[in-house]
């Protein structure tokens, strides 16, 4: 990654590929990505017991759904669609309280307000990301964040925090590792789940030779339709397994296998 940080690595990541790979048609579910550390208990009763299941999203651009085509198109709303697959007989209501711009401490200002007050069983909080762009001091934002995981925990709700976006702006930065690191550390010293968009992305690139701009934003930052709807599929399917009567002995390990699902 540190490779891709100098400026002139941005330029190669939008060379021109061949025509066959030009377009990415097909949205791969890592097993070990799509599997979440900590079972989600509130969402497992809610889902058991046929009721319906509020979910709260909150974050920056890309939770509001910067670079998609519509609303319809932002991962929140992707995500709902996409349990409603999985469970036939779920009723989601998604509330996307994402707002472009925002860093740690203007969301966790506002989570009584645009969270709290929502009684979600689940919050997905995609945070760390504009910290990054605007090279902050980290310490500050970390505090931040742990603070805010505490909170959703003290209320009861279950918790996936999301990371950053593979993105060359967001490569580029030199405190994305260390960002990424902070991420995956704080996660796991509170015992809440980690769903880690950065590595689904950079496989993308990686693994699977998918140009980047077939699945970045022209500004080289923001998520398109097709990266926000696979996104969304590897999260439905990691909040699926989570939420499984068997998932409170189930942690995610490593895995290179992964299952095919068909491009909408």
């Amino acid at each position: 990654m540190r490779a891709l940080a100098a400026a002139g690595c941005v330029v190669a990541w939008l060379a021109p590929a061949a025509a066959s790979d030009a377009v990415p048609r097909r949205c791969t579910v890592y097993k070990d990505l799509a599997k979440l550390d900590y079972p989600l208990p509130v969402t497992a009763r809610r889902i058991a017991a046929g009721e319906p299941l509020r979910i709260v999203a909150i974050g920056s651009s890309s939770t509001a759904g910067a670079g998609a085509s519509s609303p319809a198109a932002a991962y929140p709303s992707r995500l709902a669609v996409a349990l409603e697959e999985l469970f036939p007989s779920l009723a989601v209501t998604m509330v996307n309280r994402g707002v472009g711009g925002e860093d740690a401490k203007e969301m966790v200002a506002r989570f009584k307000t645009t969270v709290f007050d929502e009684e979600p069983d689940l919050v997905i909080w995609q945070v760390g990301t504009n910290s990054v762009l605007r090279d902050d001091p980290l310490k500050p934002t970390e505090t931040l964040i742990a603070r805010g995981v505490r909170e959703l925990r003290e209320r009861g709700i279950d918790v996936v925090l999301m990371d950053s976006q593979y993105a060359p702006k967001v490569v580029s930065k030199p405190n994305i590792d260390a960002m990424i690191r902070f991420m995956r550390e704080e996660a796991k010293a509170q015992h809440v789940n980690l769903f880690r968009r950065f590595d689904l992305m950079r496989r993308w690139i990686e693994i699977e030779n998918i140009p980047v701009e077939t699945f970045v934003s022209p500004d080289l930052l923001h998520m398109n339709d097709w990266s926000y709807r696979c996104v969304a599929k590897v999260l439905a399917h990691a909040i699926y397994h989570a939420a499984q009567p068997a998932a409170a002995t189930a942690a995610a390990r490593p895995a290179t296998v992964a299952t095919r699902l068909p491009a909408q």
